[in-house]
């Protein structure tokens, strides 16, 4: 049974940090490609960031290149947010995916094939 379990949201001010993290259990982690996605209230579920199997490519949404970076860790099975100079439009619940696929030019949520049940970040002015 393949989990992903976020973790790491909460409430910020506006220019703060935060770090989420998203453990994966049940599947093969280090063969897969990870997303990070958001959801704002009354909006759709958009792409925010996303890194290949190897680390080597990771692509952004334009509204946070510069101020988030995406990792993992292949040996503890885990995917990092790294969230900078926070802002009001970024609050949304944060949703990490895995695609069974090592890598893609695109990053589509009707792509990926699992989800985890997200956390929710808040950025307060």
């Amino acid at each position: 049974q393949v989990q992903l379990v976020e973790s790491g949201g909460g409430l910020v001010q506006t220019g703060g940090s935060l770090t989420l993290a998203c453990a994966a259990s049940g599947l093969t982690f280090s063969t897969k490609r990870m997303g990070w996605f958001r959801q704002a209230p009354g909006k759709e579920r958009e792409f925010v960031a996303g890194i290949d199997w190897s680390s080597i490519i990771t692509n952004y949404a334009a509204s946070v290149k510069g101020r988030f970076t995406i990792s993992r860790d292949n040996a503890k099975n885990t995917v990092y947010l790294q969230m900078n100079s926070l802002k009001p439009e970024d609050t949304a619940a944060y949703y990490c995916a895995a695609d069974n696929r090592p890598y893609g030019d695109t990053w589509v949520a009707a792509d990926m094939d699992y989800w985890g049940k997200g956390t929710l970040v808040t950025v307060s002015s």
